[in-house]
């Protein structure tokens, strides 16, 4: 039972891969999510995809660990107030606000809110109890 608990370390980060492919094979949507008044919104896409990399790879490896789950964790709760609540609340979603189609926007933003407050969540247990590199961040 103990092996199959400890594969959990290795599939939570590695489910991050998801982002990475996203990220790559559709750069106009990760693009979009940016806000209008950020400017350089491929580039944003592009460095988002080399930090979750960054932190699949040091999750994976022990190396920096606690620090990637740090900040992979603000990186989380930041996407989640900036850029899906503002979303689920009407702003900028880029559809006129009296349709269905606008509706389920918000709805699915607000679905997006909530999982990034869960995961914001694991990301810090990872962190406080999984990651064994304590440098940058400390016990």
């Amino acid at each position: 039972m103990d092996k199959i608990l400890n594969a959990g370390k290795y599939i939570f980060p590695l489910s991050f891969l998801l982002y990475v492919g996203l990220h790559l094979g559709k750069p106009e949507v990760g693009a979009s999510f940016v806000p209008d008044y950020i400017p350089f919104p491929y580039f944003w896409n592009y460095f988002t995809l080399v930090c979750i990399v960054l932190f699949i790879v040091s999750a994976v490896i022990g190396k920096y660990d606690k620090l990637a789950y740090t900040l992979m964790a603000l990186y989380v709760i930041l996407m989640g107030l900036l850029v899906h609540l503002p979303r689920a609340m009407g702003n900028d979603i880029g559809i006129d606000p009296m349709t269905a189609d606008a509706a389920r926007e918000q709805e699915l933003e607000m679905v997006n809110f909530f999982r990034n407050i869960m995961v914001t969540g694991a990301l810090l247990a990872f962190a406080k109890y999984v990651a064994k590199d304590q440098r940058m961040i400390g016990g």
